[in-house]
């Protein structure tokens, strides 16, 4: 986002709650941010359909839920224009839960690799 669309939400979010033109640009930043997410659930269902392989396919939706993630976030939770100290702690949990997630994942497959490993030495 280029900071000039920044500063313009950041001055549309301070203006929301002072006065009519600030109330009326929040709705449209608000109905364009519903726009982007119904084209973006819309996508995800034609690429469900679609031939792509099982894997790729789970590679696509996970990026494309953590773009919506961002949409719904920044905008209906307003961290888009929260000082960068309060975004940092909605989002370093996140990013370090997702981490967890990824080595709590690496471990099970070094495991199970181990268990197989074990098992046929038997």
């Amino acid at each position: 986002m280029s900071e000039t669309t920044t500063l313009q939400a950041d001055q549309i979010h301070a203006d929301a709650h002072h006065s009519d033109d600030g109330g009326r640009g929040m709705r449209k930043l608000i109905w364009k941010t519903f726009w982007i997410l119904l084209i973006i659930t819309v996508g995800e269902i034609f690429i469900a359909f679609s031939s792509i392989p099982h894997e790729i396919l789970k590679l696509i939706f996970i990026s494309l839920t953590i773009v919506k993630a961002y949409f719904i976030v920044g905008t209906f939770m307003h961290v888009k224009h929260e000082r960068t100290h309060l975004a940092y702690t909605i989002l370093l949990p996140f990013a370090l839960i997702v981490y967890f997630i990824a080595m709590m994942m690496a471990e099970g497959n070094a495991l199970h690799f181990i268990r197989e490993v074990i098992e046929g030495i038997k």
